[in-house]
C-alpha cells in the first residue's frame, strides 16, 4: 500500500501495516487536530494526528535503515524484528492523545484507573497521553493485532514508547548488546522521528517558515555507537550544523506558532470550562475513549450554556491586553494582575515557557538520552566520538528558558483594562 503525503512523498506500508492502520484507535487519530487550537490563528492548520503518525512511521523506518546500514547482526531475524517494532512504535506513539491533542492533557484522569501492568512499580497521579497509549496497546484489539501479525509484540512496541515499560525477555538483545536505547531514541529523543515529522508538517500547514528543516540530510547522517553494552543513536558530524538548525527551528516554532496568543487563550478558556463547570471529563474506559475526539468535545460544548463553552464555540475569546517576553525570572505580570483585580476586571493570565533543548539546562545529556556525534577527521582511520552536548555549543548559547507572559480580558472590558493599565504599559 502506498499513501501520498505532502511532506514525505510516497509512504509505503506492507500488508500487515496496511491492515493495522484500519484499527479503530488508529483511525480515531483522523479526528484529532495535530496542533490543537492553532487552526484559529493559522487557518491551514487543520491537519490530523493520523497524517502525522504515518509520517513519523516513514521517518522512523528510514532512520532505522540509515543508523544500521553497516551493522552486522548475529541473529538473522534481528533486523526485521527491530525494524518492525520501531515502525509500529512510531505509528502508535500518539494513540492516547485527547481532544485537541495537548490542550486536554490537564484533564486526564488518574493513571491508576487504566489498569496498566506493564510499568515498573505502581503509578499514581494524572495520566498522560503516553499512559493512555500504553493502555490501548495492552488492553485493546490493536495490541492483539500486533501480537498476531508482526515479529514483535505490543509490549515490545510499548517499551519503545515509554522507558517505564518492563520487558522480560531478550527481544532487544543481539550479539551481547542491548539495542533498546537506539530504537527508543528514534521514537523519543532530541533527534527523534516525531520532531523530524511535525516540524516540517506544521510549518507546511501553518504557512510558517520557522520549521523548515533538512530532514533528509539529517536522517542520512544517522549511525550507531556502542557504549557500556548498549547501542545508541549517533550523528555523523557532516550533519551537525543541520541538527543545530533543527533545534533552533523547533525553538522558534514554539515561540511563534505553538505559543501564539490566540491558541493559548483558547486553551486557557477550555481549561476554565472543564475545571469550573464540572460538565465534562475524560474517562479511563477505553471503549468510551475511542469516541472522545475533537468533534465530540466541540459538540458537547455546543450543547452547553456555560459562558466559557459559549465563548469557545462562538469564537468570542478574551483578548490580549498585556504581553511580556524575556527570560525567567525577569518576566512578571504581577502588577498588571493586581491592578485589574482591584478594578474588578476579570482576566485570564498565562505563561508559555520554552527551552531550546532539555539538554540545555545542564549542558549535558541524561543517561538514557545520550546522543553521540562521530567526528570524521582527515587522515584518521576511525572517527572521534563525542557526546552531542560536547560537540555542539548551541546548548550553551541557548541555555536560558524563554517565557511569554500574557493577560487577557473579555472584549467588552478591553478599553477599560487599557485605561487601568496605562501606567504600566509601554
Amino acid at each position: 500500500m502506498e499513501v501520498r503525503d505532502p511532506i514525505h512523498g510516497a509512504i509505503e506500508l506492507d500488508e500487515s501495516e496496511s491492515q493495522l492502520i484500519h484499527q479503530p484507535f488508529v483511525q480515531r487519530l483522523r479526528m484529532l487536530k495535530q496542533v490543537g487550537f492553532s487552526f484559529l490563528a493559522f487557518p491551514g492548520a487543520t491537519h490530523s494526528r493520523f497524517a502525522h503518525v504515518l509520517g513519523v512511521m516513514q521517518v522512523a523506518g528510514t532512520a532505522f535503515d540509515r543508523a544500521y546500514r553497516d551493522w552486522q547482526f548475529e541473529d538473522p531475524n534481528a533486523r526485521a524484528r527491530f525494524r518492525a517494532a520501531v515502525r509500529l512504535a512510531a505509528l502508535c506513539h500518539d494513540l492516547g492523545h485527547g481532544p485537541f491533542s495537548h490542550c486536554t492533557e490537564f484533564a486526564m484522569p488518574d493513571v491508576s484507573g487504566l489498569g496498566i501492568s506493564w510499568y515498573r512499580g505502581t503509578r499514581s497521579g494524572h495520566a498522560s497521553h503516553e499512559d493512555f497509549t500504553i493502555a490501548i496497546l495492552q488492553h485493546t484489539s490493536l495490541g492483539r493485532a500486533i501480537d498476531q501479525s508482526f515479529p514483535c509484540t505490543s509490549r515490545h512496541v510499548a517499551a519503545l514508547i515509554s522507558h517505564d515499560v518492563r520487558v522480560e525477555d531478550d527481544f532487544f538483545r543481539d550479539g551481547g548488546l542491548d539495542h533498546r536505547r537506539l530504537l527508543s531514541q528514534i521514537i523519543s529523543s532530541e533527534l527523534d522521528a516525531d520532531r523530524l515529522d511535525y516540524l516540517p508538517r506544521d510549518a507546511y500547514y501553518t504557512g510558517a517558515q520557522y520549521g523548515m528543516i533538512d530532514v533528509r540530510w539529517i536522517v542520512s547522517h544517522l549511525t550507531a555507537h556502542t557504549a557500556h553494552g548498549q547501542v545508541c543513536l549517533a550523528l555523523d558530524s557532516g550533519a551537525l550544523y543541520a541538527f543545530e538548525h533543527f533545534l533552533v527551528a523547533r525553538h522558534h516554532m514554539f515561540l511563534q506558532v505553538y505559543f501564539h496568543h490566540t491558541s493559548v487563550v483558547y486553551e486557557e478558556m477550555l481549561k476554565a470550562y472543564v475545571t469550573q463547570s464540572g460538565e465534562w471529563s475524560i474517562s479511563t474506559d477505553l471503549d468510551k475513549y475511542l469516541y472522545l475526539d475533537d468533534v465530540a468535545l466541540e459538540a458537547h460544548m455546543r450543547g452547553s450554556s456555560n459562558p466559557w463553552a459559549r465563548r469557545i464555540v462562538e469564537r468570542a475569546p478574551y483578548r490580549r491586553v498585556v504581553e511580556r517576553h524575556g527570560t525567567l525570572p525577569q518576566v512578571r505580570i504581577d502588577t498588571e494582575r493586581a491592578l485589574l483585580q482591584r478594578e474588578g476586571i476579570d482576566y485570564i493570565d498565562s505563561e508559555s515557557t520554552g527551552r531550546l533543548s532539555r539538554y540545555a539546562a545542564a549542558r549535558r545529556a541524561d543517561v538514557d538520552g545520550t546522543l553521540y556525534v562521530k567526528m570524521r577527521l582527515p587522515g584518521q582511520p576511525t572517527a572521534k566520538v563525542e557526546k552531542l552536548t560536547d560537540a555542539s555549543q548551541v546548548f550553551e548559547r541557548y541555555a536560558d528558558e524563554h517565557s511569554i507572559a500574557r493577560v487577557y480580558v473579555a472584549p467588552e472590558d478591553r478599553a477599560r483594562a487599557f485605561e487601568v493599565l496605562a501606567s504600566v504599559l509601554p
